[in-house]
């Protein structure tokens, strides 16, 4: 699920910015040729109507000359006519400079690119699972046997803040009845004589906390409720407490949070453990 949704903002970012982008170019381009040829036009008109000028004033010198020339009844020398100055070549507007437009029109781009981009790294990030440690991976909870002896000594659950989960024994005389429901990493640790239970509760979400009194957990949004192993008791929960697979390496506890394994249908309740004192639900 998470890896679609990744995908699915990934292909949106890209697909906004492509937009962004070759909107942004096109017009810069319309507007950068449109620019050149107004130029390009003014430039001939100019030039059209300075040589025109040029002309003109060479002409009424040759007559003004003709006439003098008369006057003094010498042959007239045609004059030479010097040639027109060559036109500097205008200079491509993308190499002189950016108009104001232009400026603007990829400020904006590059904003919303950089905000685009942003959005959907911090997305990405927050729904890219965890590879390194924490929920989402394997965790090493600690020594078995120092497991049990805090739980035994404070009569309440070893809780493990980084994974979300609660560790507690299992008795290994109702192994063969947890055969019957339980199977894959759940039973490999059940075996091994802990179950860890998933903190969140099945019916709504609210995090299970554990009730001193009865020894129970006991969900104080709906009052669901649920023995020492997580098996449903009571309350609207549609199951018991989800769970997560368990192994014992070198005496260590590790605990696999990468797939969270669905709790026991209502009705199971192999231990049969009884509350042992009043709720606090």
């Amino acid at each position: 699920m998470n890896g679609a949704i990744v995908i699915a903002i990934v292909a949106v970012v890209v697909a906004a910015a492509l937009f962004l982008f070759v909107t942004s170019a096109r017009r810069d381009r319309n507007s950068a040729m449109g620019l050149r040829e107004a130029k390009r036009k003014d430039r001939s008109s100019a030039v059209v109507k300075r040589l025109g000028r040029e002309e003109g004033r060479r002409s009424a010198e040759d007559v003004e000359r003709e006439a003098h020339a008369e006057a003094r009844g010498t042959e007239l020398v045609p004059v030479s006519k010097a040639a027109p100055p060559a036109l500097r070549a205008p200079m491509d507007e993308e190499v002189l400079a950016v108009t104001r437009r232009q400026f603007f029109n990829r400020g904006i781009v590059a904003m919303f690119g950089l905000g685009i981009a942003g959005f959907g790294t911090a997305a990405i990030g927050f729904l890219w699972p965890s590879l390194s440690g924490g929920f989402g991976s394997k965790i090493r909870a600690g020594k078995l046997e120092d497991i049990l002896g805090s739980i035994k000594e404070n009569r309440q659950p070893f809780y493990v803040p980084e994974g979300r989960f609660y560790i507690n024994p299992y008795p290994k005389d109702d192994i063969a009845k947890a055969k019957n429901i339980y199977v894959g990493g759940v039973l490999a640790g059940m075996e091994e004589g802990v179950v860890a239970l998933y903190q969140k509760c099945v019916h709504l979400g609210c995090r299970v906390p554990w009730c001193s009194a009865s020894q129970w957990f006991e969900c104080p949004c709906h009052g669901s409720k649920y023995n020492r192993v997580g098996e449903k008791t009571g309350g609207p929960a549609p199951r018991g407490l989800d769970r997560f697979g368990v192994s014992v390496d070198g005496g260590v506890v590790v605990v696999d949070t990468k797939q969270v394994i669905q709790g026991p249908p209502i009705g199971t309740n192999t231990t049969g453990q009884q509350a042992e004192g009043p709720h606090c639900a």
